[in-house]
């Protein structure tokens, strides 16, 4: 298990940008694929973006495709999360997660059952 801290959610205009950090505690982050997940209100949990454990592959859905960016420094045991030309339907609290399992290196088609270890999440507000 890691514990992780996710931090850089806010209130933001449409159009605007943010960047989310997630922060890994555990000598092991480093070795597991990590992804970012959000939840609308009333809505089920779904997967934004995924990211190998050496950062080579990443695999987005869909909605984030082209808008979306995430990365991990593994020194620094953080992923990353950049949102650029938000829209109010961006709104929602957005969670990261690790993998269960180390060193994969396929991150599409993962399942939120997949990772095992989550952080409280951050709350990002999309105004119009």
């Amino acid at each position: 298990q890691v514990q992780l801290v996710e931090s850089g959610g806010g209130l933001v205009q449409a159009g605007g940008s943010l960047r989310l950090s997630c922060a890994g505690f555990g000598r092991t982050f480093s070795s597991y694929a990590m992804a970012w997940f959000r939840q609308a209100p009333g809505k089920e949990r779904e997967f934004v973006a995924a990211i190998s454990w050496s950062g080579d592959n990443t695999y987005y859905a869909d909605s984030g495709k082209g808008r979306f960016t995430i990365s991990r420094d593994n020194a620094k045991n953080t992923v990353y999360m950049q949102m650029n030309s938000l829209k109010p339907e961006h709104t929602a609290v957005y969670y990261c997660a690790a993998d269960g399992i180390n060193y994969r290196t396929v991150v599409a088609g993962l399942r939120r059952f997949d990772f095992t270890s989550w952080g409280q999440g951050t709350q990002v507000t999309v105004s119009s």
